[in-house]
């Protein structure tokens, strides 16, 4: 991902330079020592990296008052206080997906959710995503579990199954499971289904390219350019 981050911000005349783990990309791009570099020479900074970082990130952006533009997904809760944190002092975008499919796809999650209400209709999201993928149900597919919840006004945390296995008993009226498969280097397939007695209901995305995210991403930071401090989504981006 930062490849073609680095990629699509060059293409578009945009690109200050990055952070790698082996120093110079050996490419000519200017590649800085640490993220509190790097926010002095930027106007915003893209960051898809890892969970471990994202605290650490929130203060040097936050000190820098630099706009930060998150992709990095599977962080815990200290880690999405210390989001909220920065995004009172700069704007912030934290998205789990920045291609605008799927955008799209969230929203019509939560409209279908509320007009196809449990124990009527179950809701289950399978997701599968390249081999090597780290954290699972996938961010998106959590933001799909949580465009469900806030349809039928839920929380997520209350009715969320993620593992089935041995004996498990009938199925919860008021669950809302994920599956996940993990293979080879697909970038990314996520479908919804509501299962009713008599009807089934399913809406899939399939990402073909890594390359949309990153997209989205140099979309979403031009946006965020000048905006207030905030924690804003894509939706906001997409004008949804």
């Amino acid at each position: 991902m930062g490849q073609l981050l680095a990629r699509e911000a060059a293409a578009r005349a945009v690109f200050a330079g990055g952070t790698s783990r082996g120093g110079d990309a050996g490419d000519g791009s200017a590649w800085f020592p640490d993220i509190a570099a790097l926010a002095q020479a930027a106007d915003v900074v893209v960051d898809f990296t890892h969970a471990s970082t994202v605290a650490g990130h929130a203060a040097a952006l936050q000190n820098a008052g630099t706009p930060w533009v998150l992709g990095t997904t599977g962080y815990g809760e200290a880690d999405a206080e210390a989001i909220l944190a920065a995004s009172r002092t700069i704007p912030v975008i934290a998205a789990p997906n920045f291609s605008a499919g799927v955008i799209l796809l969230l929203a019509t999650a939560e409209r279908l959710a509320a007009a196809l209400p449990a124990p009527a209709y179950d809701a289950e999201i399978l997701e599968m995503h390249h081999r090597q993928k780290v954290d699972a149900p996938s961010g998106t597919a959590l933001a799909l579990g949580r465009a469900v919840a806030a349809g039928r006004g839920q929380a997520l945390e209350d009715v969320m199954v993620t593992a089935r296995s041995g004996h498990t008993g009938p199925r919860g009226e008021q669950e809302i499971g994920f599956a996940t498969l993990r293979g080879g280097q697909i970038a990314g397939s996520h479908t919804l289904m509501f299962t009713a007695a008599d009807e089934q209901l399913a809406i899939t995305h399939h990402a073909f390219d890594r390359a949309v995210f990153a997209t989205g991403a140099i979309r979403a930071a031009l946006w965020l350019v000048g905006k207030p401090p905030g924690l804003y989504s894509m939706r906001d981006v997409l004008g949804l």
